[in-house]
């Protein structure tokens, strides 16, 4: 491993050749946000951090978390961390529990669940113990695997620990840009069903109750129709303007979803007609959307980062999950036994056609839409900075400006390209959550121990967790493609989860 060296303000930075120090290399100061721009989370560091020294991590054994004086507290950590992991996936569990089985699906969200936050805590320790060891204030996800790579036996690794941030990087960007397809295949099945049932739409709220749908454009159109307001809406730069749009949206989405229990509690039918366990080859697509929702990982991080107590960060992680986790087990299994078969990509599309409940579409579809902002502003902090450091000043905003244009079109015509919902979560959760969330993890654990001595029984749990999370990117890639190609499903009111 290349030995530390010390900068000229007495930080410590990675001496790897050719390669730029990790985001987040600190000085002899307390660590700003404006040193420091984290790209693994929508939020940045709160400012206010004191001068002061850090002789205290001179030795491991006195090396402790220091908080931000303005940070989060514990509740308001809380509160990211929920938003970090409730979404659009969330919708979509009821079907992927009717991909997977009535019995089957809870208990494998419980599995994933206890897994993910598994593997979340071994991110933090690792973070941690480079903290410790190269008297670092705070590593990001990327900063973390680059010092675990360099901390492996392998020359070969040691040499090219730098990709292992560029590899976390790549695999972020295809994630939050999934989320971004995602939103645009949302908005547009629940505008399409609102303005469709628009003319029969009454105050009567009976599940019986039979609207006749009035035939409109295809969904792909109200995607296009959409593309102008998200493009001038990413043209908000200001992270501070766009947490007043995410905080209008969480209070949106949970009004909804207390909407959406309370109509799901009501009327279950009899639980009996349901499979226990489903077709073996609908489970990948399970697998995709499951791991979709739980993809906060990327969070994890930077709310300890920003806590004005990080110690309690592990007490707030297992809390803050087992919320998630019942929030998501209780949804999905409701919402497949209050519509059984029928269940759509969205539970939201499974609501009745009146006026209360279109409400209910609406507010979710303006929650999601000022969401689709502070999701894109991750990938274009990061692509979009040094392309434009390569022209003139002069030109910067007009190339700022038509790189985000560009983006927001890739993700609507990619959306137009995949169009139902459940595959594009699924791609995206197969794909990059994976990755992010059960792959990398363990291997990181190996890979920071390994040459201070690691238990055999450790290894082969993360060895195993790994293998799990890649046979989930391989097969549910596969299922989720050869399902977008040869589509095993009918039309169904026209809603995009079926074929079009």
């Amino acid at each position: 491993m290349a030995d530390p060296k010390e900068s000229e303000k007495g930080g410590v930075e990675l001496s790897t050749p050719n390669a730029a120090p990790p985001t987040g290399t600190m000085s002899t100061r307390r660590l700003r946000s404006e040193d420091y721009n984290d790209y693994s989370s929508t939020d940045v560091t709160p400012e206010g951090s004191p001068p002061g020294g850090m002789n205290g991590f001179a030795h491991p054994e006195s090396y402790q978390r220091f908080g931000e004086t303005n940070g989060t507290t514990w509740y308001q950590t809380l509160i990211h961390l929920l938003k970090g992991n409730i979404g659009t996936g969330l919708l979509g569990l009821p079907l992927a529990v009717k991909n997977a089985g009535i019995l089957l699906g809870p208990v494998s969200l419980l599995v994933m669940g206890i897994v993910a936050v598994h593997c979340m805590g071994i991110l933090v320790k690792c973070a941690h113990h480079f903290c410790h060891r190269f008297q670092k204030q705070f590593l990001d996800y990327g900063g973390t695997v680059v010092y675990g790579l360099e901390s492996t036996p392998s020359a070969w690794l040691r040499t090219h620990a730098i990709w292992g941030r560029r590899v976390v990087g790549l695999f972020l960007i295809v994630t939050q840009l999934g989320f971004c397809c995602v939103y645009f295949v949302f908005l547009a099945d629940n505008l399409k069903q609102v303005i469709s049932a628009a003319n029969g739409t009454t105050n009567d709220c009976t599940p019986n109750r039979t609207v006749v749908m009035t035939p409109t454009m295809d969904s792909r159109l109200y995607m296009l129709s959409l593309l102008p307001f998200v493009v001038l809406l990413t043209f908000i730069q200001n992270l501070k303007v766009l947490s007043v749009f995410s905080m209008l949206a969480n209070v949106a989405m949970f009004i909804s979803l207390i909407m959406i229990y309370q109509y799901i509690v009501r009327d279950i039918p009899d639980p009996s007609r349901l499979p226990l366990a489903a077709a073996w080859k609908t489970y990948p697509l399970f697998f995709g959307t499951a791991i979709f929702s739980f993809e906060g990982i990327g969070v994890v991080l930077p709310l300890e980062n920003k806590m004005k107590n990080p110690r309690q960060f592990p007490v707030i992680l297992y809390v803050g999950m087992t919320v998630v986790t019942i929030l998501y087990i209780s949804l999905s299994v409701l919402g497949y036994l209050r519509f059984g078969a029928d269940i759509q990509a969205s539970i939201t599309l499974n609501l009745p056609n009146c006026w209360l409940y279109q409400a209910v579409k609406l507010l979710f579809s303006f929650g999601i839409f000022f969401t689709y902002a502070v999701q894109f502003y991750v990938p274009a902090e990061i692509i979009i900075p040094p392309l434009v450091a390569r022209v003139s000043e002069r030109w910067g905003w007009v190339v700022n400006l038509l790189l985000r244009v560009a983006l927001v079109s890739v993700t609507c015509v990619l959306a137009i390209l995949i169009p139902r919902l459940d595959l594009v979560i699924s791609l995206v959760g197969s794909i990059s959550s994976s990755a992010l969330a059960l792959i990398f993890p363990p291997l990181l654990e190996i890979a920071t121990y390994y040459t201070e001595g690691i238990h055999p029984l450790v290894i082969a749990k993360d060895i195993a967790i790994s293998l799990f999370g890649f046979v989930g990117f391989v097969v549910g890639t596969y299922e989720a493609l050869v399902e977008l190609i040869a589509p095993a499903t009918t039309v169904v009111n026209g809603t995009s989860i079926m074929v079009q």
